[in-house]
């Protein structure tokens, strides 16, 4: 999507963190028409105070993306205020950490129902609806933890392990559609997610990790104050998606780790080129493509 000037975007998570950062920089530096949902009313209210005071096309909507009628109803009214929307970013997400053996149900319900099934939910509202119209751009937020697992981060690695393999299937099959897909993966963000679980709905209630514990978000704090400004990781997003690029990863710290992590896959992937099956699969490969049209 090389001109953004008047084209419409849907960004969840909008009224804070990553997500604010995107719609500042898509809505006052690429000059799109910008809608930012959220389930947070307080954050609405707080974003459209800034955007206010800026020559800017800006609508809220109050959003809880777990509830798929209402994302349905929230992209009509979408493209009731501003039309169809051309670049969906699927930004929202909470997190919350322990020991998984502390873990309740209700802690995997709330971060897959969010992270997981809120992306999902997005896709499948807005994927039909660029399809008829042609084109459009979908951006999936995961995170460096869909690539390594930390102690304390099962839950949460695992929706982002799990939002990227959405991320690479729907790069695999929507550009016969001329839709393009950017998957970014941020590490360190001077955010406030750490304090998600304020907004944890009380159908999750039953936790076994912690709650609104200020000495808590203070120590989780500590380890995201000095990451990107979510306006600059914003414009690392509007590159991505002018210039098409599938991977977001402006985090070069992660790279020695992922190598490390890439060896020792491919490492025991050759470990079984000595067994027989592998022989015997590789000879009806052989077969097969050489009786296929055009084979010599």
């Amino acid at each position: 999507m090389k001109n953004l000037e008047g084209k419409v975007a849907f960004i969840t998570g909008g009224g804070s963190g990553v997500a604010l950062g995107q719609a500042k920089v898509f809505a006052e530096e690429a000059n799109m028409k910008v809608v930012i949902a959220d389930i947070r009313q307080d954050h609405l209210d707080e974003a459209m105070s800034y955007f206010s005071r800026k020559n800017v096309a800006v609508h809220p909507i109050r959003l809880d993306l777990t509830d798929r009628a209402a994302y349905a109803a929230a992209a009509d009214e979408a493209e009731a205020v501003f039309g169809p929307v051309d670049l969906l970013c699927n930004t929202a997400g909470v997190s919350q950490f322990g020991p998984i053996e502390n873990a309740t149900f209700d802690d995997w319900d709330w971060q897959m129902d969010v992270n997981v099934g809120g992306v999902i939910n997005g896709v499948m509202t807005f994927m039909p609806r660029m399809i008829q119209q042609g084109g459009g751009h979908i951006v999936i937020t995961a995170s460096m933890s869909s690539f390594v697992a930390l102690p304390t981060t099962a839950i949460y690695c695992t929706t982002k392990y799990a939002v990227r393999g959405l991320a690479e299937s729907l790069r695999v099959e929507m550009p016969k559609y001329n839709i393009g897909v950017s998957l970014l993966c941020p590490g360190g963000v001077n955010t406030n997610i750490h304090r998600s679980v304020e907004a944890r709905p009380e159908k999750y209630g039953k936790t076994g990790y912690y709650g609104r514990d200020e000495t808590v978000f203070a120590g989780l704090k500590k380890v995201i104050e000095n990451g990107f400004d979510p306006v600059d990781l914003g414009r690392v997003v509007l590159d991505a998606v002018v210039n098409d690029k599938f991977w977001v990863l402006p985090y070069p710290e992660f790279a020695e780790g992922q190598m490390a992590r890439d060896k020792e896959v491919i490492d025991a992937l050759m470990s079984y080129s000595d067994h027989p099956d592998y022989a015997r699969r590789m000879a009806y490969r052989k077969k097969i493509q050489g009786q296929m049209p055009g084979a010599d």
